[in-house]
């Protein structure tokens, strides 16, 4: 089992690369690029969320720093 001692526990990254190869019915490089596809689409909506979440920050900050239009100078 890759050089493994059978006692030691199974780590998360593993049993992920288990499922990756069973999903590609044994093919451990089509696992393996569908694990980093899987992983660039993942980061990429990370990243996507930041940057949403950095616009809103942004905008309330901004919003926060301007008078009202009622508010006297």
């Amino acid at each position: 089992m890759h050089g493994r001692i059978a006692e030691a526990p199974v780590s998360e990254a593993e049993r992920i690369a288990r499922v990756y190869v069973l999903a590609a019915r044994g093919d451990t490089w089509a696992a393996l690029v569908q694990a980093v596809a899987d992983a660039l689409i993942d980061l990429a909506e990370v990243e996507q969320r930041a940057t949403k979440r950095d616009q809103l920050i942004s905008r309330g900050y901004a919003r926060a720093g301007q008078p009202s239009p009622s508010a006297p100078l």
